[in-house]
């Protein structure tokens, strides 16, 4: 059912954990199966400079988590938004099709710790407008562009 990559994630899983002085968290779950995933992380100067992660799921779930962290770890805060719950699936060289949709959600928990994060930093409560600055598009004001990228550690 999954393939040497999935099952390696699961039986290994990187990162897994809490961070106690998180700056971002976020949770995201599937309410049909129960799937439940923790993403804290830590960042310095607009970079993830570390990503870890609690699942309760399947094996699927905690592949997926794991592999998410080895994708975000390292990168910006708009290059981390970018990733997506197909991207996870395609580094894990894919999980079956009834687990698509329930067990990979781990970017979403991504995209909530990262709204989180800029949420406490720049006094932003709009979360479209931190997409937009995030995402770097048109939408964003200049201003509050320059807040997301003066923000430090």
């Amino acid at each position: 059912m999954y393939n040497d990559t999935v099952l390696n994630h699961f039986a290994t899983p990187r990162n897994v954990g809490s961070i106690p002085d998180a700056d971002g968290l976020g949770i995201s779950g599937n309410p049909v199966d129960g799937d439940k995933i923790t993403i804290y992380i830590k960042v310095q100067q607009n970079v993830l400079t570390a990503v870890k992660f609690k699942t309760f799921g399947c094996g699927a779930a905690i592949a997926a988590s794991s592999m998410l962290t080895v994708l975000a770890t390292g990168k910006t805060l708009s290059e981390a938004l970018k990733i997506t719950n197909a991207d996870v699936a395609e580094a894990l060289g894919g999980l079956p099709e009834q687990k698509l949709l329930c067990s990979n959600i781990a970017a979403d928990s991504l995209h909530a710790a990262i709204n989180d994060y800029t949420n406490k930093n720049t006094n932003l409560t709009d979360s479209k407008a931190t997409a937009a600055i995030l995402f770097e598009t048109e939408n964003a004001e200049p201003a509050l562009s320059e807040k997301i990228e003066g923000l430090t550690d």
